[in-house]
């Protein structure tokens, strides 16, 4: 393995993960724009505009990008987050360059008002289906409830009244501002060209013109508080939890991530054999979520209504007593040999890199080879988890319950 880095005049970053050895490649734009980035009177705005990136450039129809994409037997996406949107393709090595060029192109995008007009009945359409499938928009009211006012309370798909009074030229002047060139990152894992890589970027990518567009970055206060939400339709009662946790440049998010595995993954944890091997309930998890300046360790519930109360209610003595009695060594070295395992195999796929590299890079400004990713968690002590019990414990936490109970005692 060997990485590599880049930086063109206009501010445009490329970091590689070059692997010889691999069968493929993995190439991704990750822009810095994201639910955060928003105001209130266009949220949903970085959702929508990955939606229209896809809908042509100046050089090429919708339909001949993706022509293109399945002529290389590309497997590519997108995805929108609070922090980042990333536009990916993980392609055979001979078609690396071109790849590149193809989602350079699109990330010049036409922003056609007919497509506009269009495109935003499609995202109407799909926060009505969120709303209405399980958990019924939960994680985003819990996101709402818990953060307030702070911009990580914001749906990253937004509602349908912001999608719909967003204009084309709000969406062009965030496009602006947000789709600068030192504001992207060009990462590349596997079998990779890295001067080839600099090459075709220079050429596509090397004439955008850069914009001053930093994140403005604020703490959150969090919201504690519990709230039930009846959903007629549903057949389960939905409980999710969120409590303060570290953040995603703060080093205690490596206990906390095994603290997860021990508490609350979905085989083998606490939370497993209480609720899952007894069936006591259908779905039981606990996971750590990371944000510049804030972090969350969110706990998820699900099961018969009926039995909601009393699973609520174990729940949070099996939270009380983590706190009181923190971890096991057994606990801790299971924990540790499940992760490093997992890091090590996942990190054979270069599209998987590609995703850790990007994110590690976006975030932190570094490069961690996976060994040392695994290293970070065999280190880790029984003290260092339990210090990030003591830090981060589970209790208070902001409450939601969703489903067809009308009224539920929190306790």
């Amino acid at each position: 393995m060997e990485f590599r880095q880049h930086r063109l005049e206009n501010g445009l970053q490329i970091i590689s993960e070059i692997n010889p050895r691999a069968y493929s490649t993995a190439i991704g734009f990750f822009v810095n724009a994201g639910a955060r980035d928003e105001t209130p009177e266009i949220g949903g705005v970085s959702h929508f505009l990955e939606h229209m990136v896809f809908k042509g450039t100046p050089n090429r129809t919708a339909e001949e990008v993706n022509r293109e994409l399945d002529e290389m037997g590309s497997h590519s996406n997108a995805r929108t987050g609070e922090e980042r949107t990333i536009y990916h393709s993980t392609v055979l090595p001979e078609f690396q360059n071109q790849a590149v060029e193809l989602l350079g192109d699109i990330l010049r995008p036409s922003l056609r008002n007919d497509d506009f007009e269009m495109e935003k009945k499609v995202i109407c359409e799909e926060i009505m289906m969120y709303d209405d499938q399980p958990p019924f928009g939960g994680n985003e009211k819990l996101m709402a409830s818990y953060f307030g006012d702070h911009p990580l309370g914001q749906s990253i798909l937004g509602t349908v009244e912001t999608v719909t009074a967003l204009t084309p030229d709000q969406m062009r002047t965030y496009f602006t501002q947000r789709y600068s060139p030192d504001n992207i990152t060009l990462v590349a894992t596997g079998n990779v060209d890295f001067e080839g890589l600099i090459q075709i970027a220079q050429e596509k990518c090397g004439q955008w013109a850069k914009v001053d567009s930093p994140r403005v970055i604020t703490a959150a206060e969090p919201n504690l508080q519990q709230q039930c939400i009846e959903k007629a339709t549903a057949s389960q009662q939905y409980v999710l939890q969120v409590a303060p946790g570290p953040a995603a440049e703060d080093d205690d998010r490596y206990p906390a991530r095994i603290l997860s595995a021990i508490f609350g993954d979905d085989g083998g944890s606490r939370l497993y054999w209480e609720f899952i091997d007894s069936g006591k309930a259908e779905y039981a998890a606990m996971g750590v979520y990371e944000f510049q300046s804030a972090g969350l360790l969110m706990t998820f519930l699900c099961g018969n209504p009926e039995s909601t109360e009393a699973n609520f209610q174990r729940l949070s003595e099996l939270q009380k007593n983590l706190r009181a009695d923190g971890v096991t060594e057994s606990e801790l070295e299971l924990a540790k040999a499940k992760t490093a395992s997992h890091i090590i195999l996942s990190s054979e796929r270069p599209e998987n890199r590609l995703f850790a590299v990007g994110s590690h890079w976006l975030t932190r400004q570094n490069y961690l080879t996976v060994g040392e990713v695994a290293n970070r968690y065999n280190s880790l002590t029984i003290d260092d988890i339990n210090t990030v019990i003591q830090k981060y414990p589970l209790q208070p936490a902001n409450s939601l319950a969703i489903g067809p109970l009308k009224t539920m005692s929190f306790g």
